[in-house]
Protein backbone atom coordinates (compact mmCIF):
# COMPACT_ATOMS: atom_id res chain seq x y z
CA UNK A 1 0.00 0.00 0.00
CA UNK A 2 1.34 3.44 -0.96
CA UNK A 3 0.91 6.07 1.73
CA UNK A 4 2.15 9.65 1.62
CA UNK A 5 3.42 10.29 5.13
CA UNK A 6 3.62 14.05 4.68
CA UNK A 7 0.58 15.29 6.61
CA UNK A 8 -0.58 11.77 7.50
CA UNK A 9 -1.91 11.23 11.03
CA UNK A 10 0.22 8.38 12.42
CA UNK A 11 -0.38 6.69 15.75
CA UNK A 12 2.91 5.47 17.22
CA UNK A 13 1.82 2.76 19.66
CA UNK A 14 4.49 2.10 22.26
CA UNK A 15 7.30 4.50 23.08
CA UNK A 16 10.21 2.19 23.66
CA UNK A 17 13.52 2.80 21.91
CA UNK A 18 12.20 1.88 18.47
CA UNK A 19 8.90 3.72 19.01
CA UNK A 20 10.59 6.98 19.92
CA UNK A 21 12.94 6.64 16.94
CA UNK A 22 9.96 6.01 14.65
CA UNK A 23 8.16 9.07 16.04
CA UNK A 24 11.19 11.29 15.42
CA UNK A 25 11.68 10.09 11.84
CA UNK A 26 7.96 10.40 11.08
CA UNK A 27 7.94 13.97 12.34
CA UNK A 28 10.95 14.75 10.13
CA UNK A 29 9.01 13.72 7.01
CA UNK A 30 5.97 15.80 7.92
CA UNK A 31 3.71 13.24 9.57
CA UNK A 32 1.40 14.30 12.38
CA UNK A 33 2.52 11.92 15.13
CA UNK A 34 0.13 10.78 17.87
CA UNK A 35 2.16 8.98 20.57
CA UNK A 36 0.32 6.37 22.65
CA UNK A 37 1.87 4.37 25.47
CA UNK A 38 0.44 2.42 28.40
CA UNK A 39 3.47 3.01 30.65
CA UNK A 40 4.60 6.57 29.92
CA UNK A 41 3.13 9.31 32.10
CA UNK A 42 3.50 12.09 29.53
CA UNK A 43 1.31 10.63 26.74
CA UNK A 44 -2.17 9.17 26.43
CA UNK A 45 -2.72 5.48 27.19
CA UNK A 46 -4.20 3.12 24.63
CA UNK A 47 -7.39 2.75 26.69
CA UNK A 48 -7.90 6.52 26.88
CA UNK A 49 -7.07 6.91 23.21
CA UNK A 50 -9.59 4.25 22.20
CA UNK A 51 -12.21 5.82 24.46
CA UNK A 52 -12.03 8.90 22.27
CA UNK A 53 -12.38 9.06 18.51
CA UNK A 54 -8.67 8.91 17.69
CA UNK A 55 -8.64 5.91 15.34
CA UNK A 56 -11.41 7.40 13.24
CA UNK A 57 -8.98 10.12 12.15
CA UNK A 58 -5.84 7.96 11.96
CA UNK A 59 -4.18 7.03 8.67
CA UNK A 60 -1.60 4.56 10.00
CA UNK A 61 -0.50 2.78 13.17
CA UNK A 62 3.19 2.06 13.78
CA UNK A 63 3.24 -0.68 16.42
CA UNK A 64 5.85 -1.42 19.05
CA UNK A 65 7.28 -4.97 18.85
CA UNK A 66 5.84 -5.61 22.31
CA UNK A 67 2.21 -5.09 21.19
CA UNK A 68 0.67 -8.34 20.00
CA UNK A 69 -2.10 -8.39 17.37
CA UNK A 70 -4.64 -9.01 20.14
CA UNK A 71 -3.68 -5.83 22.01
CA UNK A 72 -6.86 -3.68 22.11
CA UNK A 73 -5.37 -0.79 20.13
CA UNK A 74 -3.85 -3.01 17.44
CA UNK A 75 -6.98 -5.17 17.23
CA UNK A 76 -9.14 -2.05 16.84
CA UNK A 77 -6.90 -0.73 14.08
CA UNK A 78 -7.02 -4.04 12.21
CA UNK A 79 -10.81 -4.18 12.60
CA UNK A 80 -11.01 -0.76 10.91
CA UNK A 81 -8.70 -1.95 8.10
CA UNK A 82 -6.15 0.66 9.12
CA UNK A 83 -2.63 -0.20 7.97
CA UNK A 84 -0.43 -1.40 10.83
CA UNK A 85 3.32 -1.23 10.27
CA UNK A 86 6.29 -2.29 12.33
CA UNK A 87 9.15 0.14 12.81
CA UNK A 88 11.02 -2.14 10.38
CA UNK A 89 8.35 -1.64 7.70
CA UNK A 90 8.59 2.11 8.21
CA UNK A 91 12.37 1.91 7.93
CA UNK A 92 12.18 -0.05 4.67
CA UNK A 93 9.85 2.50 3.11
CA UNK A 94 11.99 5.46 4.21
CA UNK A 95 15.43 4.13 3.20
CA UNK A 96 17.86 6.90 2.40
CA UNK A 97 18.54 7.40 -1.32
CA UNK A 98 22.10 6.85 -2.55
CA UNK A 99 23.74 7.17 -5.96
CA UNK A 100 23.78 3.38 -6.31
CA UNK A 101 20.41 2.86 -4.61
CA UNK A 102 19.46 2.44 -0.92
CA UNK A 103 21.81 0.34 1.20
CA UNK A 104 20.89 -3.36 0.97
CA UNK A 105 19.79 -5.29 4.03
CA UNK A 106 21.19 -8.63 5.17
CA UNK A 107 18.53 -9.88 7.58
CA UNK A 108 18.73 -12.48 10.35
CA UNK A 109 16.09 -14.08 12.54
CA UNK A 110 15.74 -17.28 14.56
CA UNK A 111 14.93 -18.37 18.07
CA UNK A 112 18.57 -18.22 19.16
CA UNK A 113 21.88 -16.91 17.90
CA UNK A 114 20.59 -13.77 16.16
CA UNK A 115 22.74 -11.25 18.00
CA UNK A 116 25.93 -13.29 17.66
CA UNK A 117 25.29 -13.90 13.96
CA UNK A 118 24.55 -10.25 13.21
CA UNK A 119 27.66 -9.21 15.14
CA UNK A 120 29.78 -11.66 13.16
CA UNK A 121 28.20 -10.48 9.92
CA UNK A 122 28.93 -6.84 10.73
CA UNK A 123 32.55 -7.73 11.56
CA UNK A 124 32.92 -9.54 8.22
CA UNK A 125 31.41 -6.64 6.28
CA UNK A 126 33.75 -4.19 7.96
CA UNK A 127 36.72 -6.47 7.27
CA UNK A 128 35.68 -6.29 3.62
CA UNK A 129 35.82 -2.50 3.74
CA UNK A 130 32.08 -1.87 3.87
CA UNK A 131 30.53 0.86 6.02
CA UNK A 132 28.01 -1.23 7.92
CA UNK A 133 26.16 -1.48 11.21
CA UNK A 134 24.47 -4.18 13.26
CA UNK A 135 20.95 -2.85 13.86
CA UNK A 136 17.39 -3.84 14.76
CA UNK A 137 16.58 -6.15 17.63
CA UNK A 138 20.28 -5.95 18.56
CA UNK A 139 19.95 -2.34 19.71
CA UNK A 140 20.04 0.55 17.23
CA UNK A 141 16.56 1.04 15.72
CA UNK A 142 16.46 0.08 12.05
CA UNK A 143 14.66 3.29 11.11
CA UNK A 144 17.60 5.42 12.27
CA UNK A 145 20.18 3.41 10.32
CA UNK A 146 18.02 3.01 7.21
CA UNK A 147 17.53 6.76 6.87
CA UNK A 148 21.29 7.42 7.20
CA UNK A 149 22.86 7.56 3.71
CA UNK A 150 26.40 6.88 4.97
CA UNK A 151 25.90 3.12 5.27
CA UNK A 152 26.85 0.77 2.41
CA UNK A 153 24.95 -2.19 3.88
CA UNK A 154 23.04 -3.07 7.05
CA UNK A 155 23.19 -6.27 9.13
CA UNK A 156 19.64 -6.41 10.48
CA UNK A 157 18.53 -8.56 13.42
CA UNK A 158 14.76 -9.10 13.39
CA UNK A 159 12.48 -10.70 15.97
CA UNK A 160 9.23 -12.46 15.17
CA UNK A 161 7.43 -9.47 16.71
CA UNK A 162 9.11 -7.06 14.31
CA UNK A 163 8.42 -9.29 11.32
CA UNK A 164 4.71 -9.74 12.03
CA UNK A 165 3.77 -6.28 10.77
CA UNK A 166 6.52 -6.05 8.13
CA UNK A 167 4.90 -6.22 4.69
CA UNK A 168 7.22 -5.04 1.91
CA UNK A 169 10.83 -5.64 3.00
CA UNK A 170 12.99 -7.18 0.29
CA UNK A 171 16.33 -8.10 1.84
CA UNK A 172 19.32 -8.80 -0.33
CA UNK A 173 19.74 -12.05 1.63
CA UNK A 174 17.92 -13.47 4.66
CA UNK A 175 18.59 -16.21 7.20
CA UNK A 176 16.45 -18.14 9.69
CA UNK A 177 18.90 -19.74 12.11
CA UNK A 178 16.54 -22.12 13.93
CA UNK A 179 12.96 -22.47 15.14
CA UNK A 180 12.05 -23.59 18.66
CA UNK A 181 9.04 -22.86 20.84
CA UNK A 182 9.21 -19.29 22.13
CA UNK A 183 6.88 -16.31 22.62
CA UNK A 184 3.86 -18.57 22.30
CA UNK A 185 1.90 -16.18 24.52
CA UNK A 186 2.34 -13.52 21.80
CA UNK A 187 1.86 -15.67 18.69
CA UNK A 188 -0.60 -18.27 19.95
CA UNK A 189 1.19 -21.41 18.74
CA UNK A 190 4.43 -22.62 17.20
CA UNK A 191 3.13 -22.58 13.63
CA UNK A 192 2.15 -18.91 13.86
CA UNK A 193 5.51 -18.09 15.43
CA UNK A 194 7.37 -19.91 12.64
CA UNK A 195 5.26 -18.25 9.96
CA UNK A 196 6.24 -14.82 11.26
CA UNK A 197 9.90 -15.84 11.27
CA UNK A 198 9.47 -17.01 7.68
CA UNK A 199 8.35 -13.56 6.54
CA UNK A 200 12.04 -12.62 6.45
CA UNK A 201 12.43 -14.72 3.28
CA UNK A 202 9.67 -12.96 1.36
CA UNK A 203 11.00 -11.03 -1.65
CA UNK A 204 14.63 -12.07 -0.92
CA UNK A 205 16.75 -10.86 -3.81
CA UNK A 206 19.89 -13.02 -3.83
CA UNK A 207 19.74 -15.82 -1.25
CA UNK A 208 17.70 -17.50 1.48
CA UNK A 209 19.98 -19.04 4.10
CA UNK A 210 18.55 -21.97 6.08
CA UNK A 211 19.68 -24.45 8.75
CA UNK A 212 20.20 -27.95 7.32
CA UNK A 213 19.65 -29.41 10.82
CA UNK A 214 16.30 -27.63 11.20
CA UNK A 215 13.84 -28.88 8.59
CA UNK A 216 11.31 -26.20 9.45
CA UNK A 217 13.66 -23.47 8.21
CA UNK A 218 13.93 -25.22 4.84
CA UNK A 219 10.14 -25.44 4.59
CA UNK A 220 9.92 -21.70 5.22
CA UNK A 221 12.26 -21.13 2.27
CA UNK A 222 10.16 -23.40 0.06
CA UNK A 223 7.02 -21.45 0.97
CA UNK A 224 8.57 -18.02 0.34
CA UNK A 225 7.85 -15.86 -2.70
CA UNK A 226 11.33 -14.64 -3.65
CA UNK A 227 12.82 -12.57 -6.45
CA UNK A 228 13.57 -14.61 -9.58
CA UNK A 229 17.08 -15.99 -9.37
CA UNK A 230 17.35 -16.04 -5.59
CA UNK A 231 18.92 -19.26 -4.34
CA UNK A 232 18.55 -21.39 -1.21
CA UNK A 233 21.82 -22.09 0.61
CA UNK A 234 21.99 -24.31 3.68
CA UNK A 235 24.50 -24.16 6.52
CA UNK A 236 25.61 -27.25 8.41
CA UNK A 237 28.21 -28.08 11.03
CA UNK A 238 28.85 -31.27 9.07
CA UNK A 239 30.37 -31.82 5.64
CA UNK A 240 28.46 -29.65 3.16
CA UNK A 241 26.84 -30.81 -0.05
CA UNK A 242 26.67 -28.66 -3.16
CA UNK A 243 24.50 -25.66 -2.29
CA UNK A 244 25.67 -25.57 1.32
CA UNK A 245 28.36 -24.10 3.56
CA UNK A 246 29.78 -26.26 6.31
CA UNK A 247 32.67 -27.73 8.22
CA UNK A 248 35.32 -30.15 6.97
CA UNK A 249 37.44 -31.22 9.93
CA UNK A 250 38.38 -27.82 11.41
CA UNK A 251 37.88 -25.77 8.23
CA UNK A 252 34.80 -23.67 7.40
CA UNK A 253 34.09 -24.11 3.69
CA UNK A 254 31.75 -22.79 1.00
CA UNK A 255 29.97 -24.96 -1.57
CA UNK A 256 27.00 -22.63 -1.85
CA UNK A 257 28.44 -19.55 -3.55
CA UNK A 258 31.91 -20.65 -4.74
CA UNK A 259 32.36 -20.61 -8.51
CA UNK A 260 33.67 -24.20 -8.55
CA UNK A 261 31.26 -25.45 -5.88
CA UNK A 262 30.29 -28.57 -7.85
CA UNK A 263 33.82 -29.91 -7.57
CA UNK A 264 35.62 -27.83 -4.94
CA UNK A 265 35.00 -26.18 -1.59
CA UNK A 266 36.34 -22.69 -0.95
CA UNK A 267 37.99 -22.18 2.43
CA UNK A 268 36.42 -19.45 4.59
CA UNK A 269 38.39 -19.85 7.80
CA UNK A 270 39.17 -22.34 10.54
CA UNK A 271 37.95 -23.04 14.05
CA UNK A 272 41.08 -21.26 15.27
CA UNK A 273 39.54 -18.05 13.91
CA UNK A 274 36.72 -18.56 16.43
CA UNK A 275 38.98 -19.32 19.40
CA UNK A 276 37.68 -16.28 21.31
CA UNK A 277 34.26 -17.99 21.36
CA UNK A 278 35.44 -21.32 22.76
CA UNK A 279 33.49 -22.79 25.66
CA UNK A 280 34.81 -23.73 29.10
CA UNK A 281 36.32 -26.95 27.69
CA UNK A 282 38.34 -25.02 25.09
CA UNK A 283 36.28 -26.12 22.08
CA UNK A 284 34.02 -23.94 19.96
CA UNK A 285 30.38 -24.96 20.55
CA UNK A 286 28.47 -26.29 17.56
CA UNK A 287 25.84 -23.58 17.75
CA UNK A 288 28.56 -20.91 17.54
CA UNK A 289 30.01 -22.61 14.45
CA UNK A 290 26.52 -22.64 12.93
CA UNK A 291 26.14 -18.90 13.64
CA UNK A 292 29.49 -18.22 11.97
CA UNK A 293 28.50 -20.20 8.88
CA UNK A 294 25.18 -18.34 8.63
CA UNK A 295 26.97 -14.99 8.92
CA UNK A 296 29.49 -16.08 6.28
CA UNK A 297 26.67 -17.11 3.94
CA UNK A 298 24.95 -13.74 4.20
CA UNK A 299 28.23 -11.93 3.58
CA UNK A 300 29.00 -14.11 0.56
CA UNK A 301 25.54 -13.35 -0.84
CA UNK A 302 26.50 -9.67 -0.60
CA UNK A 303 29.66 -10.33 -2.63
CA UNK A 304 32.28 -10.40 0.14
CA UNK A 305 35.48 -12.32 -0.59
CA UNK A 306 36.33 -15.41 1.54
CA UNK A 307 39.41 -13.72 3.03
CA UNK A 308 37.16 -11.08 4.60
CA UNK A 309 35.05 -13.84 6.19
CA UNK A 310 38.15 -15.19 7.90
CA UNK A 311 39.35 -11.75 9.01
CA UNK A 312 35.91 -10.72 10.27
CA UNK A 313 35.39 -13.89 12.30
CA UNK A 314 38.86 -13.55 13.76
CA UNK A 315 38.17 -9.96 14.88
CA UNK A 316 34.69 -10.58 16.29
CA UNK A 317 34.37 -10.00 20.03
CA UNK A 318 31.47 -11.76 21.79
CA UNK A 319 28.96 -9.66 23.68
CA UNK A 320 28.42 -9.70 27.42
CA UNK A 321 26.08 -12.13 29.21
CA UNK A 322 26.70 -14.97 26.71
CA UNK A 323 28.39 -17.88 28.52
CA UNK A 324 30.69 -15.35 30.17
CA UNK A 325 32.80 -16.54 33.11
CA UNK A 326 32.52 -13.76 35.68
CA UNK A 327 34.59 -15.38 38.45
CA UNK A 328 36.25 -18.56 39.66
CA UNK A 329 36.12 -18.78 43.45
CA UNK A 330 37.14 -21.71 45.66
CA UNK A 331 37.16 -23.98 42.62
CA UNK A 332 33.65 -22.95 41.47
CA UNK A 333 33.21 -21.26 38.07
CA UNK A 334 30.42 -18.66 37.94
CA UNK A 335 29.08 -18.29 34.40
CA UNK A 336 26.66 -15.62 33.14
CA UNK A 337 24.48 -16.67 30.19
CA UNK A 338 21.58 -14.36 30.98
CA UNK A 339 21.02 -14.05 27.21
CA UNK A 340 19.66 -17.63 27.30
CA UNK A 341 16.05 -16.44 27.49
CA UNK A 342 14.35 -19.61 26.20
CA UNK A 343 14.63 -23.37 26.54
CA UNK A 344 16.50 -23.83 23.26
CA UNK A 345 19.25 -21.41 24.33
CA UNK A 346 19.46 -22.82 27.85
CA UNK A 347 19.87 -26.36 26.46
CA UNK A 348 22.80 -25.22 24.34
CA UNK A 349 24.35 -23.49 27.34
CA UNK A 350 23.97 -26.46 29.71
CA UNK A 351 25.38 -28.76 27.05
CA UNK A 352 28.75 -26.98 27.24
CA UNK A 353 29.49 -28.36 30.72
CA UNK A 354 30.43 -31.69 32.25
CA UNK A 355 27.71 -34.10 33.41
CA UNK A 356 26.72 -33.60 37.03
CA UNK A 357 28.67 -30.37 37.41
CA UNK A 358 26.11 -27.57 37.02
CA UNK A 359 24.20 -25.67 39.68
CA UNK A 360 21.64 -24.08 37.39
CA UNK A 361 19.96 -20.74 38.15
CA UNK A 362 16.79 -20.60 36.06
CA UNK A 363 13.41 -18.94 35.81
CA UNK A 364 11.69 -15.67 34.96
CA UNK A 365 8.91 -15.05 32.43
CA UNK A 366 8.22 -18.34 30.66
CA UNK A 367 6.25 -16.73 27.79
CA UNK A 368 3.92 -19.71 27.62
CA UNK A 369 6.71 -22.26 27.22
CA UNK A 370 7.09 -25.65 28.86
CA UNK A 371 10.44 -27.19 29.78
CA UNK A 372 10.06 -30.97 29.65
CA UNK A 373 12.25 -31.38 26.55
CA UNK A 374 14.94 -29.16 28.04
CA UNK A 375 15.12 -31.06 31.32
CA UNK A 376 15.03 -34.44 29.55
CA UNK A 377 17.91 -33.42 27.29
CA UNK A 378 20.11 -31.85 29.96
CA UNK A 379 19.24 -33.52 33.28
CA UNK A 380 22.59 -35.34 33.20
CA UNK A 381 24.36 -31.96 33.54
CA UNK A 382 22.47 -30.92 36.67
CA UNK A 383 23.86 -31.14 40.19
CA UNK A 384 21.26 -28.77 41.66
CA UNK A 385 18.83 -26.03 40.59
CA UNK A 386 17.93 -22.62 41.99
CA UNK A 387 14.61 -21.29 40.65
CA UNK A 388 13.77 -17.58 40.50
CA UNK A 389 11.06 -15.51 38.81
CA UNK A 390 7.30 -15.47 38.55
CA UNK A 391 6.99 -18.54 36.31
CA UNK A 392 8.72 -21.18 38.42
CA UNK A 393 5.86 -23.67 38.11
CA UNK A 394 6.62 -25.05 34.61
CA UNK A 395 10.31 -25.50 35.47
CA UNK A 396 9.46 -27.01 38.86
CA UNK A 397 7.07 -29.50 37.25
CA UNK A 398 9.52 -30.52 34.52
CA UNK A 399 12.28 -31.09 37.07
CA UNK A 400 9.96 -33.11 39.32
CA UNK A 401 8.93 -35.34 36.41
CA UNK A 402 12.26 -35.84 34.67
CA UNK A 403 14.98 -35.11 37.25
CA UNK A 404 13.40 -35.96 40.63
CA UNK A 405 16.76 -36.65 42.30
CA UNK A 406 18.17 -33.19 41.54
CA UNK A 407 17.91 -30.82 44.54
CA UNK A 408 15.77 -27.75 43.78
CA UNK A 409 15.67 -24.55 45.83
CA UNK A 410 13.19 -21.77 45.08
CA UNK A 411 13.90 -18.11 45.81
CA UNK A 412 10.74 -16.10 46.28
CA UNK A 413 10.67 -12.41 45.38
CA UNK A 414 9.09 -11.54 48.70
CA UNK A 415 11.98 -12.74 50.84
CA UNK A 416 14.53 -10.38 52.42
CA UNK A 417 17.34 -9.17 50.14
CA UNK A 418 17.53 -8.95 46.37
CA UNK A 419 16.45 -11.96 44.36
CA UNK A 420 19.80 -12.44 42.62
CA UNK A 421 21.84 -12.04 45.82
CA UNK A 422 19.83 -14.79 47.50
CA UNK A 423 19.97 -16.99 44.40
CA UNK A 424 23.75 -16.70 44.28
CA UNK A 425 24.04 -17.48 48.01
CA UNK A 426 21.90 -20.58 47.59
CA UNK A 427 23.93 -21.62 44.55
CA UNK A 428 27.16 -21.23 46.53
CA UNK A 429 25.79 -23.50 49.25
CA UNK A 430 24.65 -26.10 46.72
CA UNK A 431 27.92 -25.99 44.76
CA UNK A 432 29.87 -26.87 47.91
CA UNK A 433 27.83 -30.11 48.11
CA UNK A 434 28.35 -31.28 44.53
CA UNK A 435 29.78 -34.83 44.63
CA UNK A 436 33.43 -34.79 43.70
CA UNK A 437 34.17 -31.26 44.90
CA UNK A 438 35.89 -32.27 48.12
CA UNK A 439 38.04 -34.89 46.36
CA UNK A 440 38.87 -32.56 43.48
CA UNK A 441 37.52 -34.94 40.86
CA UNK A 442 34.84 -32.53 39.65
CA UNK A 443 34.89 -28.73 39.25
CA UNK A 444 31.35 -27.36 39.64
CA UNK A 445 29.88 -24.48 37.67
CA UNK A 446 27.11 -22.14 38.76
CA UNK A 447 25.35 -21.24 35.52
CA UNK A 448 22.84 -18.45 35.06
CA UNK A 449 20.97 -19.63 31.95
CA UNK A 450 17.40 -18.78 32.90
CA UNK A 451 15.47 -20.22 29.90
CA UNK A 452 13.05 -17.34 30.51
CA UNK A 453 12.73 -13.64 29.83
CA UNK A 454 13.87 -11.20 32.50
CA UNK A 455 11.21 -8.51 32.66
CA UNK A 456 9.36 -9.94 35.66
CA UNK A 457 12.13 -8.87 38.04
CA UNK A 458 14.80 -7.09 35.98
CA UNK A 459 14.93 -4.28 33.42
CA UNK A 460 16.53 -6.56 30.81
CA UNK A 461 18.56 -9.74 30.41
CA UNK A 462 21.67 -7.50 30.62
CA UNK A 463 20.53 -6.07 33.96
CA UNK A 464 19.86 -9.61 35.20
CA UNK A 465 23.36 -10.71 34.18
CA UNK A 466 24.95 -7.63 35.73
CA UNK A 467 23.18 -8.28 39.04
CA UNK A 468 24.41 -11.88 38.92
CA UNK A 469 28.00 -10.72 38.44
CA UNK A 470 27.70 -8.16 41.23
CA UNK A 471 26.25 -10.76 43.60
CA UNK A 472 29.06 -13.20 42.81
CA UNK A 473 31.71 -10.57 43.45
CA UNK A 474 30.05 -9.71 46.76
CA UNK A 475 30.28 -13.25 48.11
CA UNK A 476 32.30 -13.64 51.29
Amino acid sequence: MALDLDGARVVVAGLGVSGRAAADVLASVGARVVPVDDAADDVVSSADYLAGTGLERADLVVASPGLAPHHPLIAAALARDLPVWSEVELAWRLRAPRADGPAPWLAVTGTNGKTTTVGMLDAILQAAGRTSAAVGNVGTPVVLAATDPTYDVLAVELSSFQLHFTHSMSAQASAVLNIAADHLDWHGDLDAYAADKGRIYQRAQVACIYNVADERTMRLVEEADVVDGAVAVGFTTGTPLVGQVGLVEDVLVDRGFARLRHTHAAELGTLADLAQLAGPDGTVPRHVIADALAAASLALAHGVEPAAVRDGLRSFAPGAHRIETVAVRDGVAWVDDSKATNAHAAAASLGAFEPGSVVWIAGGLAKGARFDDLVLARRDRLAAVVLIGVDREPLRDALARHAPDVPVVEVDAGETGTVMTRAVQEAQRLAARVPGVETGTLAPTVLLAPACASMDQFASYAARGSEFGAAVRALG
